[in-house]
């Protein structure tokens, strides 16, 4: 018999992530001053939410810190806590006029929060200053959510899919006992790195208002842009800046943190690491050669061209600089099957990620050597680390499961009258958290003419794929609900 759910816990944590938003629409609130543009909007959005927050309170009372956190209240938990910040990243939009529809502002909402960056704007740089700061900051807001869930709550729970965050045993021995003090190192690891990119990219001559915009974007791996070309006007400095920080943010914050400590050995034995970084290498040498004697491109644009766009749907930031659907058939591919590959784990990146691929590589491998030699004891490591058969199986179920998923959401996408590129991309890229795909949903088109009922699937595809699929699936079980 599973343990009663702990809904004061759960209303306590509502409460605190609705403060966050609060104290954004402040800040959003002093954009707009400094703009010239009204304050009332971001005004009776912070009102409402405070309003909410003292209502949870009350009935929440004073949180039992006490009492462990079970796996119940967790999945619960961040469940609704992206749910309810989707729903109050609306209001914004729709009192200012900008998104008036609910469908649509709640999928620009989710698409910030998850940090997907499929947006149904068609004009993005006629709306108010305050409300793209606001839009780009529904990114940053998301992604440092998912770091602080993934490298401190779900590995000291040890839940489902998040369990690889287990398997290397000095992030178990060094971080799960001391998660405060790592995890405000890890979030200001998270802060340096959007200052940072800031820094340079107001080096490279693009404004304050811009840089910080796309500095939100980069870190978050979200994609969302001020500009209606993206980063496609900018100059090539600007892009080579964007494409080594959304690198960065696709890599495991763990790695970062070892960085941070002058611990390069443990970053020289991470093997996601090292595969993530010769899938990048590799898959952008083979567009590079496509753009270069395909198209006929000088070799620096190709390869720029190339790393920028392999980089961006890798780490599902969603970031452009060229319209990738003008290339060859086979080079579009590449980028669609990019879409499945994701950062790495303990990153802000999307996806099904580097460790899930890697293993499923060493179990082909191992199965081979298993014919060759069925007598064998020959173990599966990751870092170093024996993979025992339980969390061999998840992972490999997990990969199943994404799946199964993308190929329900991409028929029913069809059956509302899409046709099947538009649709398969359309899931792959929000389930990943990329943003643009491929047919009328790429990278210098937008999501604002599907139907009303697939914005509504796309954005349940958005919260599926932020929150690692079981977290949200497993509340649909009634075994889930059973006392």
């Amino acid at each position: 018999m599973r343990e009663k759910i702990n809904h004061r816990l759960i209303i306590g944590v509502l409460s605190r992530s609705l403060f966050i938003l609060a104290i954004s629409f402040i800040i959003c609130m002093v954009v707009a001053i400094i703009f010239n543009e009204p304050i009332k909007l971001f005004f009776i959005s912070m009102a409402i939410v405070l309003i909410l927050n003292g209502l949870f309170l009350l009935l929440g009372g004073k949180i039992n810190n006490n009492k462990p956190l079970t796996r119940h209240d967790a999945y619960l938990t961040v469940t609704l806590t992206w749910l309810s910040m989707s729903l109050v990243g609306c209001m914004p939009y729709i009192i200012s006029g900008s998104i008036p529809d609910i469908t649509n502002a709640f999928f620009e909402s989710i698409s910030g929060f998850s940090t997907t960056g499929a947006s149904i704007l068609t004009d993005i740089e006629i709306l108010p200053k305050s409300i793209l700061f606001w839009r780009s900051l529904t990114h940053w807001i998301g992604g440092i959510g998912i770091i602080v869930l993934v490298i401190i709550v779900m590995p000291s729970l040890q839940m489902g899919s998040y369990h690889l965050f287990t398997l290397e045993s000095s992030l178990q021995n060094k971080i799960q006992p001391r998660t405060i003090s790592v995890g405000k190192r890890i979030v200001l690891i998270y802060v340096l790195l959007t200052f940072a990119e800031v820094i340079f990219l107001m080096l490279g001559k693009m404004n304050l208002f811009e840089s910080v915009c796309h500095a939100f974007g980069t870190i978050a791996t979200g994609g969302f842009s001020p500009k209606n070309t993206s980063i496609a006007g900018y100059s090539p400095y600007i892009q080579y800046v964007i494409t080594i920080f959304m690198f960065l943010a696709g890599t495991n914050f763990v790695v970062h943190y070892y960085a941070f400590k002058l611990e390069f050995k443990k970053i020289a034995l991470n093997e996601e690491f090292w595969f993530y970084l010769k899938v990048v290498l590799f898959i952008t040498a083979m567009v590079t050669a496509i753009l270069y004697f395909k198209l006929g491109l000088p070799l620096e644009q190709s390869f720029r061209d190339s790393v920028f766009q392999v980089v961006s749907i890798i780490t599902c930031t969603g970031f452009a600089s060229a319209d990738y659907l003008q290339w060859p058939v086979v080079g579009w591919g590449i980028i669609f099957l990019c879409m499945f590959l994701g950062g790495s784990t303990g990153s802000t990146a999307g996806g099904i990620k580097m460790a899930r691929h890697l293993l499923i590589l060493k179990n082909i491998k191992h199965n081979m050597q298993r014919q060759l030699s069925r007598n064998a004891v020959i173990p599966i490591k990751i870092n170093g680390n024996t993979i025992n058969e339980e969390t061999n199986l998840s992972i490999i179920t997990f990969v199943s499961v994404y799946m199964l998923v993308f190929i329900l959401a991409t028929t029913a996408l069809i059956a509302l009258g899409l046709d099947g590129k538009t649709s398969s991309s359309s899931v792959a890229t929000c389930m990943a958290g990329i943003g643009p795909g491929l047919g009328t949903v790429g990278p210098v088109s937008n999501f604002a003419h599907l139907p009303i009922l697939a914005k509504w699937i796309l954005s349940f595809m958005m919260l599926l794929g932020r929150l690692e699929i079981y977290t949200v699936l497993i509340l649909f079980s009634l075994r889930f609900w059973k006392k």
